[in-house]
């Protein structure tokens, strides 16, 4: 009896310090977008950080935005123009629609580009996410709503976007990604995060 009592007890213990690593690991990867936000909005107007920081919280809602869409943005006075690219169609019109709802946007210039459906770009997807993710010194950068590090395949040519802490792991991050098998081409726009004082 007791020793299925303390087995039990043992489980919410795990389980806490599960959540607890979950969510240091959610704290540093916020803190590393919240930099780039940071050097991002560095002299800009507060109206315009807001507004920046808006489009960005919008788009990080969308539901379906996942580690194989990027999504990206530039403001020119009250027009926003999306740029990236997704796989579901539907993030595409998502995006523009959520941008628009914001106060202070009037037009929407849609640029984002809806990946080819093909089961083999979906194949080596899977196999970039294994090999980028279950890495331990990486695997941080996963315990967001929307990982960090996005996996971007078109034609079996991989480009890696995001943001990383340190210059060891964008390059650790390109390591992993090419050593995948039936990767074309490999391009790394990673950034790393700038720290601040």
């Amino acid at each position: 009896m007791r020793k299925n009592l303390s087995r039990h007890c043992g489980l919410p213990a795990l389980l806490m310090y599960t959540l607890t690593i979950i969510f240091i690991a959610a704290i540093g990867a916020t803190a590393g977008s919240a930099r780039q936000d940071a050097k991002t909005q560095r002299g800009e107007s507060p109206a315009r950080q807001n507004l920046l920081k808006e489009v960005r919280h919008q788009l990080q809602l969308l539901p379906y935005y996942s580690v194989f869409d990027y999504l990206s943005y530039r403001i020119d006075g009250d027009t926003v123009t999306l740029q990236g690219q997704v796989v579901r169609p539907t993030l595409k019109s998502d995006a523009a629609s959520a941008v628009r709802e914001i106060e202070g946007i009037t037009g929407v210039v849609n640029n984002i580009e809806v990946l080819p459906v093909s089961p083999t770009d979906d194949e080596l997807r899977r196999a970039l996410y294994r090999a980028l993710y279950n890495d331990t010194a990486l695997a941080r950068y996963a315990y967001t709503a929307v990982p960090a590090v996005h996996i971007i395949v078109k034609n079996g040519n991989v480009t890696l976007e995001g943001i990383v802490d340190s210059e060891s792991d964008k390059n650790l991050a390109n390591s992993r990604a090419n050593a995948v098998p039936n990767v074309f081409s490999m391009k790394n726009n990673l950034t790393v995060a700038t720290k601040t004082s």
